[in-house]
């Protein structure tokens, strides 16, 4: 079974919720086009996000993905964080940050219950999460709605563990993509598996569908991953130069420079391992340190540089989210690349 006929949508195909780069236009253009649209909750305020569904509403009755961060909020720790800032101080000498003025917050909320109430007003076809799954009673409310329940995995046992949750359909992501990593169960990297490595796993153990993730940009892409099993798939960067994306233009300039052909996954931004083109700040830092805090509180520390860096022109302090293959981010409309994309769908039932 393919995942469309979950949906309700025309295509097998999801559009990945990419926050910082889209709202709901994209999700507009690429529901209209016949795909599932997506938007990214995990950085709205309940008021915010409630002006996105009903700017969605207003443009299309197609099906559409809400999609919501699970993590556990973590305690504030003030060695760590004094810690974190101290590494980061000659940062703030250069642009003349001064520390006082920095404000702390999540940056980031888990799923709640006043989304929730929004799930349950606006009805979405899909509600997917992010780094495993809310508390049951959280998520008997998104399942009486009659929403889909998606989440992602990066490993076979994360996988299980969804599926056995009464997750309708497992999204498998391969350690090619862009943005934050899905782990829950292990923080483990070296356990982390590419797309290709990691969905005919999924697709032999799992009785639920698997939606592959990671690497896939073009027709080609696709009907490799429909070969291996997958009931759909997940694309999300070949959609950030997308006129309907509202990807920042220096984000756009670096995926269209060489530097994006080098990716690395990072936790100087967020705190947890997300995978973006290596900038200033991750070579100098390394990608992956241990000073930064949980997440997601080392956004607060980043923020200023990052505004005094883009003031300046340059991105040496931004989260460039990118997977690893952008060969075919090009800027083209969505609606577009959606069809382009679906052309794998037709080379797989051939």
């Amino acid at each position: 079974m393919l995942v469309n006929d979950l949906f309700g949508s025309p295509l097998p195909l999801i559009q990945a919720p990419m926050a910082g780069s889209q709202n709901h236009r994209l999700a507009v253009a690429v529901c209209e086009a016949g795909g599932l649209g997506s938007i990214p909750c995990a950085m709205l305020t309940p008021a915010a996000l409630r002006q996105e569904l009903e700017a969605l509403r207003g443009l299309t009755q197609r099906p559409f993905n809400l999609n919501f961060f699970s993590h556990v909020q973590p305690e504030p720790d003030a060695a760590r964080e004094a810690t974190w800032r101290e590494a980061l101080a000659p940062y703030y000498q250069e642009f003349g940050v001064d520390q006082a003025t920095i404000a702390g917050g999540p940056g980031r909320l888990p799923f709640n219950a006043e989304a929730a109430e929004l799930v349950e007003e606006f009805r979405p076809t899909v509600v997917s999460f992010h780094f495993g799954l809310p508390d049951e009673a959280l998520l008997q409310r998104v399942r009486d709605s009659g929403a889909r329940v998606l989440s992602s995995a990066t490993t076979l046992a994360e996988a299980l563990w969804l599926q056995q949750r009464g997750v309708d359909a497992v999204i498998a992501q391969g350690l090619e993509a862009g943005g934050h990593r899905g782990h829950f169960l292990d923080h483990d990297l070296s356990r982390q598996l590419g797309t290709f490595a990691l969905l005919p796993q999924l697709v032999d153990a799992l009785d639920v569908p698997v939606i592959a993730t990671g690497g896939i940009s073009d027709a080609r892409g696709v009907a490799a991953a429909m070969a291996l099993g997958a009931a759909g798939v997940q694309v999300g960067s070949a959609y950030l130069l997308c006129p309907e994306a509202s990807t920042s233009a220096l984000h756009r300039a670096a995926l269209q420079s060489p530097a994006a052909r080098h990716t690395a996954l990072t936790n100087l931004f967020s705190g947890r391992p997300a995978r973006g083109i290596v900038n200033r700040l991750m070579r100098e830092q390394g990608p992956l340190s241990p000073l930064a805090p949980t997440f997601p509180l080392a956004t607060a520390a980043i923020a200023p540089l990052r505004a005094a860096a883009e003031a300046r022109g340059d991105s040496d302090f931004s989260p460039l989210w990118a997977g690893q293959n952008v060969a075919n981010c090009r800027p083209m409309p969505a609606s577009e690349l959606t069809r382009a994309l679906a052309r794998g769908f037709e080379s797989h039932r051939d």
